[in-house]
């Protein structure tokens, strides 16, 4: 089983991985099906594209803003490469005049007021993300379509993609040196090799690329994080939705910094630094910033958070450091993706902020010299204790109580990590039972507590 630290960690934008971006790259991958000339046999001129909405899409799309992502989508943009400035402009001409223009399609109709719809029937069968693009030729004949699901953390799948096998065991176990598929898999190896999680998950990175690359790409991944905390902790003002949420990060950070000068910071103040950061980072999510998918949107904030901890709060702390924080926790977060989930729409905020919770618990503790065993347990002790939360954002925005979620998140995982690097790796629970007890305890949940807003605080937050 192979997924990349850049599959893992994605540079995109707010204010959701599976409700923006997922849906923009549906719309990209669409785009590119047409100009490769796919089409129903028999179909004519291709004149209209459309979209159709399904499941938690539907419901907290419009508080996700998935109608702007499809919107921008269509008109060509990408979540990684999109410019703000561009976007907006685009959005507006779009919206005003019923018509996109993608590159090598030509002129296209498509008005988001009747072409965009949000199905609030029955979602798709094969996952509760799930969008139907469409398009037509002149005399309204089907033209094309394709059915996606954003399945969490801006990754995507066809109808078909979704219905084949890729978890046959051994079907990817010679593209990579180190194929582990679990936890036990990834220990079991870690000690034939003699090597730590980080080491092995570089050297399957580095099947596919150099390793100046690969550091460059993690430099990099640090960079946007980075900037978004900087970012979130200048910015006052309200946050855009509707509910009025009045960023924090930045009245907080100050209060630490003067704390700091005057030397009265209290015995806990580390678990403030650890919530600002995490909380600077997902006040730009919420207003449509720059983040980093790690491994989610909705998530975004604790393995930023955890990562300037260790820069700016532990002694002999460096950059191989953090590189090591990154490849440990891709390695952590890939395991839970392939046996479990990281979508909220799926399995709830457990695998959403739990997961980034025991991405970031596995990667500090093996930047702090932590053994594969006391890493593994690191991920596991952070993921437990975040069984059976639930998702359900206030108006379907990632707001409330998102943003906080994301600090405590951080806070968890630094005393998870903490508690692992005291022992000495052994514990009853094993990662993989924890991880297929989310799995469980996800497919069990209600789905009014699924992302639909439909439960929950959602529904118990007044004058929302």
């Amino acid at each position: 089983m192979f997924l990349s630290v850049f599959d893992i960690f994605k540079i995109g934008i707010g204010p959701s991985s599976s409700h923006t971006m997922g849906p923009m790259v549906a719309a990209a991958q669409f785009l590119e099906a047409l100009a490769q000339g796919e089409k129903i046999p028999g179909a004519g001129q291709l004149a209209r594209v459309g979209c159709r909405l399904h499941g938690s899409l539907a419901f907290t799309g419009k508080g996700h803003a998935t109608d702007r992502a499809v919107i921008l989508g269509l008109a060509g943009f990408r979540p990684d490469t999109l410019d703000p400035a561009k976007a907006e402009a685009a959005e507006a001409e779009i919206r005003a005049r019923g018509r996109v223009n993608p590159p090598g399609l030509g002129e296209l109709a498509f008005d988001p007021a009747t072409d965009l719809v949000f199905d609030y029937g029955p979602a798709l069968p094969l996952h509760a993300n799930g969008m139907v693009l469409s398009a037509w030729d002149e005399g309204g004949n089907l033209y094309q379509t394709e059915t996606y699901y954003s399945i969490g953390g801006g990754f995507v799948k066809t109808a078909r993609e979704m219905a084949e096998d890729d978890t046959a065991p051994g079907a990817q176990a010679r593209e990579v040196p180190y194929p582990f598929d679990s936890a036990a898999a990834m220990l079991a190896m870690a000690r034939d090799a003699g090597l730590p999680i980080a080491q092995m998950k570089r050297a399957n990175e580095e099947t596919r690329m150099s390793r100046i690359d690969l550091d460059r790409g993690l430099d990099r991944i640090w960079e946007v994080m980075n900037a978004c905390i900087e970012r979130g902790m200048a910015c006052e003002g309200i946050l855009p939705g509707g509910l009025n949420v009045r960023r924090r990060a930045k009245s907080i950070h100050d209060q630490l910094v003067a704390e700091r000068g005057l030397n009265r910071q209290m015995p806990h103040v580390a678990n403030d630094w650890l919530s600002t950061y995490a909380m600077a980072v997902n006040e730009e999510n919420a207003a449509g910033g720059q983040v980093v998918t790690s491994p989610t949107n909705g998530a975004a904030g604790v393995v930023p958070a955890v990562c300037r901890y260790y820069l700016d709060h532990i002694v002999g702390a460096n950059r191989d450091g953090l590189r090591t924080m990154f490849l440990t926790g891709a390695a952590i977060g890939g395991i839970i993706k392939h046996n479990a989930s990281i979508s909220g729409a799926e399995c709830g905020c457990q695998a959403e902020v739990g997961s980034a919770s025991a991405m970031a618990a596995a990667g500090l503790c093996a930047a702090m010299g932590g053994t594969p065993e006391q890493v593994e347990n690191a991920a596991e002790i952070a993921l437990e204790h975040h069984l059976g939360m639930t998702c359900d954002p206030v108006k379907g925005l990632v707001q409330v109580p998102c943003i906080e979620r994301n600090g405590l998140g951080a806070i968890k995982a630094v005393s998870a990590a903490s508690l692992a690097l005291r022992g000495d790796g052994g514990h009853i629970v094993s990662l993989d039972a924890c991880v297929r007890t989310m799995r469980e305890t996800g497919r069990d949940m209600s789905e009014k507590y699924k992302e639909t807003s439909l439960g929950g605080l959602a529904v118990n937050v007044p004058d929302c």
